[in-house]
């Protein structure tokens, strides 16, 4: 009885680490990266045709901070600085203000791609600090081309122009890919 049963854990650790082996992955190397634009226009009641997010809910008054603001926006996304280059994907999901203490906002927005280089989604969900130069959030999953993908999108905000536009550069690192 004992031999069997050294038999079957013997078996379960082959296993194990036969799964180690393939789902392992290299932080220091991603699997793919690349460099993307998100525009992002405002809605401001005199441009309804051109913006790509919406303010749903305003600030709460609770501090100077915006805290409570709600935006949602469906923005498109370029390989270049351009807003008047092809789009590569749609960002579209939302964000608040979540502190009352300075600007920080929390996203949640899923980059859907339909072009001839790549099809399917991946999914980015953490808090963005948008006082610091650069932020890292969480890239939690995928479709299609990006199946079950996990990594990270570094931001930087590349030009901000007043209330109205803003465009953001997005570093992405994949991590998982299959």
């Amino acid at each position: 009885m004992a031999k069997e049963i050294s038999k079957h854990i013997l078996s379960y650790v082959l296993v194990l680490l036969l799964l180690y082996e393939t789902v392992s992955f290299d932080l220091k190397k991603p699997c793919k990266s690349f460099v993307l634009y998100q525009h992002n226009i405002a809605y401001d009641s005199d441009n309804t045709d051109n913006a790509t997010s919406a303010t749903i809910l305003n600030p709460l008054g609770l501090g100077s901070f915006l805290f409570g603001k709600f935006v949602i926006f469906d923005n498109p996304v370029t390989m270049d600085q351009n807003y008047l280059s092809k789009p590569v994907a749609r960002a579209q999901g939302f964000f608040f203000y979540n502190k009352k203490s300075n600007f920080n906002i929390w996203v949640a927005c899923t980059l859907v791609f339909n072009s001839t280089q790549h099809k399917g989604t991946f999914t980015i969900m953490d808090a963005n600090p948008i006082i610091e130069p650069t932020r890292d959030l969480s890239i939690v999953g995928g479709t299609g081309d990006f199946f079950m993908t996990r990594g990270m999108a570094t931001f930087k905000s590349d030009l901000i122009q007043g209330g109205k536009y803003f465009r953001l550069k997005m570093d992405i690192k994949l991590y998982e890919c299959y």
